[in-house]
């Protein structure tokens, strides 16, 4: 099946006829552009967000003037979505797709919703809006809108992902890559900035609990067994040691 190829020779694919109206899609840009466009205080101050909200600038919006109700209805359709491509993609490995039902509560997953504000600045530098890094997930879907600038690295060289208003781009994590004992790809992407407009995207992760073990499909395995929990505590204390997160080699049962 495309999907799985896609999966073990690009860690990236984009889904169309997925199921979800363009109303739908276009209401939630709606929601996340007014969300955006309040001011920064009010966001701040309003408590909606149990601090989640780290970083930003004095344009982002209050929680209080967002559409919780759209929001909900969007995530569930995204949900909808995630747990029917996993289950190809575990079917494809010989396994039974209930496994993500199982592991993936709706309640273990969550939105992000990104702006990135225009930038510029000489043609010799070149700015990241999100810097190179894998996903620590099992999926990721987002959709973006028509600005661009989201790149994934293949064959060593970074590829641009052409904007689709009506596809969603789905990207295998570090989860996924783990269980499949490498064959779907978590790789690197990043995002540039544009110089004169700003860009949006909404990005939904298809997370486990913290205490789910993530073990491999078949054996002998790649990687030693551990709980989501345990990797996420190894990439935070990374990146505070070292200023990088490592990632999967620091599983490797070879090391």
């Amino acid at each position: 099946m495309a999907i799985c190829r896609a999966s073990s020779e690009w860690g990236f694919f984009q889904v169309v006829n997925h199921g979800i109206s363009i109303e739908l899609l276009r209401k939630m840009r709606r929601e996340q552009v007014k969300l955006f466009e309040a001011p920064f205080e009010s966001k701040e101050n309003c408590g909606l967000f149990n601090n989640s909200y780290r970083w930003g600038n004095r344009t982002a919006t209050s929680p209080k003037q967002f559409s919780w109700e759209v929001m909900e209805e969007y995530a569930s359709a995204m949900q909808e979505v995630a747990r029917v491509l996993a289950g190809v993609l575990v079917m494809n490995m010989g396994h039974n797709n209930s496994l993500f039902n199982e592991k993936c509560d709706e309640s273990n997953c969550f939105l992000r919703l990104n702006r990135y504000p225009p930038c510029p600045v000489s043609p010799e530098v070149l700015p990241f809006g999100l810097v190179p890094h894998t996903d620590s997930d099992f999926l990721t879907i987002l959709h973006q809108d028509q600005v661009g600038g989201l790149q994934l690295m293949k064959d060593s060289k970074w590829v641009a992902v052409k904007p689709n208003e009506n596809a969603l781009i789905v990207n295998i994590g570090d989860l996924f890559q783990a269980w499949s004992n490498d064959v779907y790809k978590s790789v690197e992407h990043k995002v540039m900035v544009n110089a004169k407009v700003e860009r949006y995207s909404i990005a939904y992760f298809l997370c486990p609990s913290y205490d789910s073990l993530i073990g491999s499909c078949k054996e002998p395995s790649v990687y030693r067994n551990f709980t989501f929990g345990e990797y996420r505590g190894q990439i935070q204390n990374d990146v505070k040691t070292t200023g990088r997160k490592v990632g999967l080699p620091r599983f490797l049962l070879s090391n």
